[in-house]
């Protein structure tokens, strides 16, 4: 099965690169690109976009707004986004995985390390376990939310593996790490992520961290020795 990619970047030379490499593998194409986020959202519902490659800085619509309003309409439900951003400079990290931003990439990524996030996000997954990524998470949403913090009561919903498993998820960990873990496989892992996220109404484990920061299930900050966020149990 082919994988359909936008690209979103207003650097043309930069979307010719990147179709020379999405082009080339026999799983995915290229099947638009876009200048601004307006036209993103257009051809992500025109060409029925499965991943949009999305770089945050953009004329007239910028990436966070267009993640935003993709993420916002029902009909653009299976689209999946990756936001291309800088680590070192960008301090819109967080504001986008809660637009609904499935991960993000610093532009200088190995094409390898490209073309698999493409792969895995398509898959549902989201880009999330490296340590370098865990880190710039604890750090950005520790940021509050604009709208203030998420009511803790809806993770009442949650039975206690699903809060483990979603804890364990917030800390950058695959399923295969959870699973090992756990004592479990991985197949059980992901259906209580599946869940999780069916009943707080997250589109995908991305935002089910966004949810852990925000509610207090998980706490950002101090660490532990293995480098990965504190967790703060609430069952």
């Amino acid at each position: 099965m082919t994988i359909r990619v936008l690209l979103a970047d207003d650097q043309a030379l930069l979307r010719g690169t990147f179709r020379l490499l999405i082009d080339a593998q026999p799983d995915m194409e290229v099947v638009a690109e876009a200048s601004n986020g307006r036209e993103a959202v257009e051809l992500a519902r025109s060409e029925q976009a499965e991943v949009v490659l999305m770089d945050i800085r953009m004329p007239e619509v910028d990436g966070l707004e267009a993640t935003r309003l993709i993420g916002q309409d029902e009909d653009l439900a299976g689209v999946k986004v990756l936001v291309l951003t800088t680590f070192e400079v960008d301090e819109f990290v967080a504001e986008a995985l809660r637009a609904g931003a499935s991960g993000f990439l610093g532009k200088g990524v190995e094409p390898a390390q490209l073309l698999d996030a493409v792969r895995l996000v398509a898959k549902g997954e989201a880009l999330l376990s490296p340590a370098a990524t865990r880190s710039l998470i604890s750090r950005f949403l520790a940021q509050p939310a604009p709208h203030g913090p998420t009511d803790p009561d809806r993770l009442a919903t949650l039975t206690p593996r699903e809060r483990e498993v979603m804890t364990l998820v917030a800390t950058g960990l695959s399923n295969q790490d959870i699973a090992e873990r756990l004592f479990v496989t991985p197949v059980t892992v992901k259906t209580h992520l599946n869940r999780a996220m069916a009943k707080l109404g997250a589109r995908d484990r991305a935002q089910l961290v966004v949810i852990a920061y925000e509610t207090g299930m998980v706490r950002p900050g101090s660490t532990q020795q293995t480098g990965e966020p504190r967790v703060r149990r609430t069952d």
